[in-house]
């Protein structure tokens, strides 16, 4: 796959996931993920879509008066979080390429009534913002899906971007094992967040070509299966895998991963073979990863 191609993959999945309204959904996965029911009952319900893979938010260490910018900010979840930890003096900025989920972040702006917040319009290989003015970076399973061969310009813009001794606090997936070429090039695997993942030592390579320090990469051991698992109402599936294929509210089972709750049509697993089996902890991971720019 080409950029061009997964570049209008990831626009037209996203866009769609912008129109969820699968709120119980979209709290089942993020509480699998560590986020609290007071967090999630500070926000507006309408900017959690269910596409977390961790919470960066954990290990940020916003303060009183910070600039933080949410790289892939979607329908604003994280940016609403991060409006309340640096409270009026500070500011929230949510970057995000897709005009669909801007639309509904403002939205949910405009509806909130919070002021520190301020949405951009920009791929995040090219950010559309000053140098030097950010305390914190944070970003939640976008990483992954930048073409392999464009992501260190999202580092380097970080760096970019960051304040001497700001941080970056990230949440993405990433490869446990390098990727067969069948899960490499399959675009349902790509936009669900799993084919396009690196592996650890090449996020270390990324950070320190771009500059950052003191970096840590940590496996959450977080469940990923909770993408395939959950229904529309929130629920986790009890029966086995191939049960769940049969009777799961997908019919065949789809691959949403970080792109919202299995509905019928769309990424279709059975693009790969054996994949009513699938698990998807056996090939990626949610890793939490932290820098700072000397």
């Amino acid at each position: 796959m080409d950029a061009v191609q997964i570049y209008q993959n990831v626009q037209d999945h996203y866009g769609s996931a912008s129109k969820s309204d699968n709120v119980e959904y979209g709290r089942t996965v993020a509480k699998s993920f560590g986020y609290s029911e007071e967090e999630l009952a500070s926000i507006p319900e309408e900017a959690n879509l269910g596409l977390s893979c961790g919470n960066p938010l954990a290990i940020a260490s916003l303060r009183e008066g910070e600039t933080v910018i949410d790289l892939g900010s979607g329908a604003g979840f994280d940016v609403f979080l991060a409006a309340k930890n640096v409270g009026p003096s500070g500011r929230a900025i949510g970057v995000d390429m897709n005009p669909d989920m801007l639309a509904r972040a403002n939205t949910n702006k405009e509806n909130s009534g919070v002021k520190n917040i301020h949405f951009v319009q920009s791929q995040i290989t090219n950010i559309a913002l000053g140098s030097g003015i950010a305390d914190c970076l944070i970003s939640n399973c976008v990483i992954n899906l930048v073409p392999e061969e464009e992501k260190q310009l999202v580092f380097n813009e970080m760096f970019r971007l960051l304040k001497p001794g700001g941080r970056v606090a990230l949440s993405d997936i990433l490869a446990r094992q390098p990727l067969p070429d069948n899960i490499q090039n399959d675009i349902a695997l790509y936009v669900g967040c799993i084919a396009g993942a690196s592996q650890v030592h090449e996020y270390e390579k990324y950070l320190a070509d771009a500059g950052f320090k003191d970096t840590l990469i940590a496996d959450t051991h977080s469940d990923l299966n909770v993408y395939l698992d959950t229904d529309e109402d929130g629920k986790r599936r009890t029966e086995s895998k191939e049960q769940w294929g049969q009777n799961g509210c997908c019919g065949p089972r789809t691959v949403p991963c970080c792109g919202g709750p299995p509905k019928t049509g769309g990424e279709d697993l059975n693009t790969l073979p054996n994949m009513d089996s699938i698990d998807l902890n056996e090939w990626a991971g949610s890793y939490k990863i932290f820098a700072v720019k000397p």
